[in-house]
């Protein structure tokens, strides 16, 4: 058994919160750069300017997109670790509030009705899992709502098949067309239940852009559907182009045998994802 103090985690958040607020991930990196190559005109304006931008964050210690985001963290808590001090929750939400306080990141949330923001970007989004070993794996995620306000759940049925599957994804883009300001990096689900799908689909936004699932059959979806979307033809920032997607990360589970659960959660170019094992 090993004991650990939740202020590790407090301050594990606040670390991951401050270093994604101002970077791309390499792989959104690599992907951008390689998209630049492909386009020319306005889209290759477009690829240019996103990428300038980020160097500027970097250097200048300022947020790479001005929504900062939803703070979105998962905890992986090995079954051998014992939780000390203060409770996971307040633990996880005073490091999002001391980072985006400190960062000078913007504070966007707030009640649903009465739209009052709570002032320090909490609560965070909230993710648990246990896991063999005696590790805590923290992955902080800000998710930003342009693109999220372009997600979809659709509630399949089995008759759908793979090829409701790739539509559902590839539809789902058409409508949001330039709002969740392209290329997109497409998350799906595939399977589960109505809220595990979607918990699916957003952890699918956790893997490296270019990474291909294990499953060959799923790896196929991925592929076609990102062909898909790119003849599409709508482009970065909706200027046009070849590259309207980045990539399309898909994650299984096993369903009921009535239903074919697809969530697809939309993520903007500005893929910022940090992790941490403590």
């Amino acid at each position: 058994m090993r004991i650990i103090d939740t202020q590790l985690i407090s301050d594990c958040v606040y670390r991951l919160a401050r270093r994604a607020g101002i970077t791309l991930t390499d792989s959104c990196r690599n992907a951008l750069v390689c998209a630049a190559k492909q386009e020319t005109g306005a889209a290759r304006f477009a690829l240019d300017t996103v990428l300038a931008n980020e160097k500027i964050a970097q250097n200048e210690k300022m947020p790479v997109c001005q929504d900062t985001g939803m703070a979105v963290v998962f905890l992986d808590i090995g079954q051998e670790v014992f939780l000390a001090g203060k409770p996971v929750r307040e633990a996880v939400d005073d490091g999002v509030r001391r980072a985006y306080a400190d960062g000078k990141f913007r504070k966007s949330i707030c009640d649903p009705l009465t739209r009052i923001n709570t002032g320090d970007n909490t609560p965070a989004h909230l993710h648990i899992g246990i896991t063999e070993g005696d590790r805590v794996e923290v992955t902080f995620l800000p998710k930003g709502f342009g693109s999220e306000n372009m997600s979809k759940l659709w509630m399949l049925t089995p008759a759908a098949g793979r090829a409701g599957i790739v539509d559902a994804i590839v539809n789902t883009v058409q409508e949001a067309g330039s709002r969740p300001c392209p290329p997109v990096y497409v998350g799906v689900g595939i399977g589960g239940c109505f809220d595990g799908c979607a918990l699916l689909a957003k952890k699918a936004l956790l893997r490296e852009v270019g990474t291909r699932h294990p499953r060959e059959d799923v790896a196929s979806i991925e592929a076609e559907a990102l062909e898909k979307i790119n003849a599409l033809g709508i482009g970065a920032q909706g200027f046009g182009g070849k590259v309207t997607a980045i990539g399309v990360s898909c994650e299984i589970s096993p369903t009921h045998i009535a239903g074919l659960p697809v969530a697809v959660n939309i993520q903007c170019h500005c893929i910022r994802c940090e992790k941490e094992v403590l």
